[in-house]
């Protein structure tokens, strides 16, 4: 066996998060200004693609991506997302090839918009499916029951404590109406089935009060 063929053999038995790497990553999210974009956040994601794995392509990329997506998270910036996938990829260097690599980051990077990624190489339908359910995985939360959702809002509040209320309140219901007018909120027919009614009587509510 030649040297590229060990390192090869090499990766494929080992994980890409293992118990070392969740323990480094957790310190990150329970971080005490992550109210809502914590640990819990990650656990949630977990189970969700434990319930799709049937579903996924690559289940474990997915699960990568999960544990990296906020691993960089401060209100204040404007690139969390491309520096989570930076971190991803330092992290992750020798545990899988460059092709994988690049298909995490990019579904990390691809929450600073939560729209698809557009590619069109071989093989890029059953990634573009995989990033879907991620994608759809981390908005979930918009389609939990109402006393769920307003943890939700109150927690994301308190992560922008900064911000002042009038500011607070136009922008973050910009944000929800942006999400309100696309034709679908979730990528995928499971999750428009599971959340997306429950998700769009939560995001009117929540622009109800945020205007009164």
């Amino acid at each position: 066996m030649d040297l590229v063929t060990e390192n090869q053999a090499a990766m494929e038995n080992e994980p890409l998060i293992d118990e070392p790497l969740k323990r480094e990553l957790s310190v990150l999210y329970r971080a005490k200004d992550r109210h809502y974009h914590n640990l819990a956040h990650i656990e949630a994601m977990l189970a969700l693609a434990g319930d799709y794995r049937a579903s996924l392509n690559d289940a474990e990329a997915v699960e990568a991506a999960i544990w990296f997506h906020d691993a960089v998270y401060d209100s204040r910036a404007k690139d969390n997302e491309a520096r989570s996938a930076a971190l991803a990829e330092a992290k992750l260097a020798g545990r899988t090839d460059a092709e994988r690599m690049e298909r995490i980051a990019t579904m990390i990077s691809a929450t600073a918009t939560h729209e698809l990624p557009s590619l069109q190489g071989p093989g890029d339908g059953d990634f573009i499916r995989d990033a879907a359910l991620f994608l759809d995985m981390d908005l979930a939360i918009l389609g939990a029951a109402p006393d769920a959702f307003d943890a939700y809002e109150q927690a994301v509040r308190e992560e922008y404590g900064w911000v002042e209320e009038p500011m607070w309140r136009a922008g973050r219901g910009a944000v929800l109406k942006t999400f309100l007018a696309r034709p679908h909120i979730f990528h995928t027919e499971e999750f428009r089935r599971r959340f997306e009614p429950q998700a769009r009587q939560n995001m009117a509510r929540s622009i109800e009060a945020l205007e009164a």
